[in-house]
């Protein structure tokens, strides 16, 4: 790692999915590298004016890639977010939102060689222990960002990137329902406490006192649904083996609601809080799982379709999450979505 950052460091910034953040490799990192990153993001700001951050959890966030040494795999990714308006930079969740620049990242740094048309990249994801494979275009060898591909919460199109998830019921919390209930009563709420790559609380909408459709700004200003959500996250953490979580970025909360625009579920999500303007991918895969579920705040709410592989469609504020899983003896065992990322600058970055 570096310890003179005076001259910058390399950094590519890239959008993946719905997020957007710095791309590092690990060697080029300074020692001190969280005060680093704080810096580079301008935190703590709410304005993030004094770094590249934008004022937003989903604009803060970094990848740290590096080749890695696991058989069959060919990078490690470490997911960090750096808060906004704290003095923090935390690696307690994954990001699979971020996750989707990976892959990009990785061929265009040398570290996985591009093949002609498409390059699969086999990518641990270091915060949970998990293993994700990514398709990249590479025509000609070489990454393109450009393409058909469309996601809600976007504008335009891009070369598409297909991940897959395998194996990961529990992977932060130990279990995919680490009480070992469907439901568990919190602060007077029914609570589904789920984890398949995301801790996730899950609730419905309805017992919250709200109807589930309302805009994140209208949320973010409802004060004392933020204050009940807090409360019911703070007593979920120990709960799902996460220990304190005052100053973590996990569990997420996802209030549910029947659908309106034909898919399987609607969602409002705090992350933890702020109210997300769309949703995150492994919480789209959890939330997705819970659908599946015969008990639960989903269950009445949830239309599912038959069949061992299903595409559970997770509405979200700025539209759809289509999470494709696989059942086999009434388990999930594995989960693909589609992303896109694009690179925005690639250069010096200096804190």
């Amino acid at each position: 790692m570096s310890t003179d950052t005076s001259a910058g460091i390399p950094c590519m910034w890239m959008r993946g999915g719905t997020s957007k953040g710095g791309y590092f490799l690990a060697d080029d990192l300074p020692v001190d590298r969280d005060a680093f990153l704080l810096a580079v993001m301008g935190s703590p700001d709410p304005r993030q004016i004094d770094g590249m951050g934008g004022a937003n959890p989903l604009t803060s966030k970094v990848a740290v890639v590096k080749r890695s040494t696991r058989e069959n795999i060919d990078v490690d990714y470490l997911f960090l977010q750096v808060f906004v308006d704290q003095p923090t930079v935390t690696d307690q969740q994954n990001c699979g939102n971020i996750l989707a620049g990976v892959g990009p990242f990785a061929i265009e740094r040398g570290l996985v060689a591009a093949q002609d048309g498409t390059t699969n990249v086999r990518i641990f994801m270091e915060n949970t222990g998990q293993v994700a494979e990514a398709r990249v275009e590479t025509p000609g060898g070489v990454v393109t960002y450009k393409g058909d591909a469309r996601i809600d919460g976007v504008p335009g199109t891009s070369a598409p990137i297909p991940i897959t998830f395998a194996d990961t019921a529990g992977s932060s919390c130990g279990a995919l329902l680490p009480t070992g209930n469907a439901v568990d009563v919190i602060e007077g709420v029914d609570c589904t406490l789920i984890d398949n790559g995301m801790p996730c609380v899950v609730m419905r909408a309805a017992d919250l006192g709200i109807a589930g459709t309302e805009s994140p700004e209208t949320l973010e200003a409802n004060t004392a649904l933020r204050e009940k959500l807090e409360a019911i996250r703070l007593k979920a953490g120990p709960l799902m083996n996460l220990g304190d979580v005052s100053k973590s970025s996990v569990p997420k909360l996802t209030m549910v609601s029947a659908p309106l625009a034909g898919g399987a579920i609607a969602t409002r999500t705090f992350i933890p809080h702020r109210c997300h303007d769309a949703i995150g991918v492994l919480g789209a895969v959890s939330v997705a799982t819970a659908c599946l579920l015969p008990h639960g705040p989903t269950a009445e709410l949830a239309r599912v379709p038959e069949g061992g592989e299903k595409l559970i469609s997770v509405e979200h504020p700025t539209g759809e999450m289509s999470v494709i899983v696989t059942v086999r003896d009434g388990a999930v065992t594995n989960a693909a979505v589609l992303r896109t990322a694009r690179k925005l600058f690639d250069g010096q970055i200096f804190a």
